[in-house]
């Protein structure tokens, strides 16, 4: 499968690239600026701004799968809607799994996750209220994409190869926590592009 990651240098991004290399996919990694370090030498390395519709058009000419991770810089998150309706644009009718945020998931009290502190505190906040303005944009967008909602805690950790898949409510563990490593994280990811649910919204977690 022919793989593009759009946001390939963020912690997502980078970790769905090694994942799909892995299992032998052809991917190209989509930098806005210029990466650090190159990742695995059979990688395509391409610069590209997810806003550039015509540019990512010819980037992306070819994918069988985007995987859209990209993220706001802080103070930035009123451009999420903009960014993804351009990816959009730009895939053309390609499938498009968007990397989106918590924020939207039903809570298990009731309501949504941005409205319970047990999931979003305060300074957690403008970022999950992203997210949701995202998915929106994308339930507003006539493209094919679907989009996967991490649990609350999402951060490097080790590759366990265990996963829980949920529908559009936030899952937790006996002890009421909510995570995953973005390692496994990437699997769930890759495990959606090689085999497509029937969700547009679902969620992950241990």
């Amino acid at each position: 499968m022919k793989i593009a990651v759009v946001g390939a240098s963020g912690m997502t991004g980078s970790r769905v690239v090694t994942e799909a290399v892995t299992r032998g996919h052809h991917v190209t990694a989509v930098f806005r600026g210029t990466p650090s370090e190159l990742p695995h030498p059979d990688v395509d390395v391409v610069r590209g701004d997810a806003t550039d519709v015509d540019h990512m058009s010819a980037v992306l000419a070819g994918a069988d799968a985007i995987v859209g991770a990209t993220r706001p810089a802080p103070g930035a998150e009123d451009t999420v809607a903009a960014t993804i309706t351009a990816l959009l644009d730009a895939a053309a009718g390609t499938r498009v799994l968007v990397v989106g945020g918590a924020g939207p998931l039903r809570s298990p009290s009731g309501g949504l996750v941005i409205d319970d502190p047990a999931f979003v505190p305060p300074e957690w906040r403008t970022i999950a209220s992203a997210s949701t303005t995202q998915l929106q944009a994308c339930e507003a967008h006539a493209g094919d994409w679907v989009y996967l909602s991490p649990p609350a805690m999402l951060e490097p950790g080790i590759r366990t190869g265990a996963y829980r898949r949920g529908s559009t409510t936030i899952l937790t563990a006996a002890d009421g926590s909510s995570r995953i490593s973005t390692e496994d994280f990437a699997i769930a990811i890759v495990d959606e592009l090689e085999n497509p649910g029937r969700d547009r919204h679902f969620t992950v977690g241990y």
